[in-house]
């Protein structure tokens, strides 16, 4: 049995500036991780066992 295809729907006009407004709100807002400390541990960790 066939499933119907929805349609996808389109943003436009002010919706459209909105939506990529708030989208690049957000990416700038987003928050780095610094793991240097557990790249650090790894490596002591992988030294201890001669493996790098």
């Amino acid at each position: 049995m066939a499933i119907a295809i929805k349609s996808i729907p389109t943003l436009k006009n002010d919706a459209a500036k909105a939506f990529v407004q708030n989208a690049e709100a957000a990416a700038s807002k987003r928050a780095t991780v610094n793991f240097s400390r557990q790249v650090a541990s790894t490596r002591t960790i992988l030294k201890k066992a001669k493996m790098k």
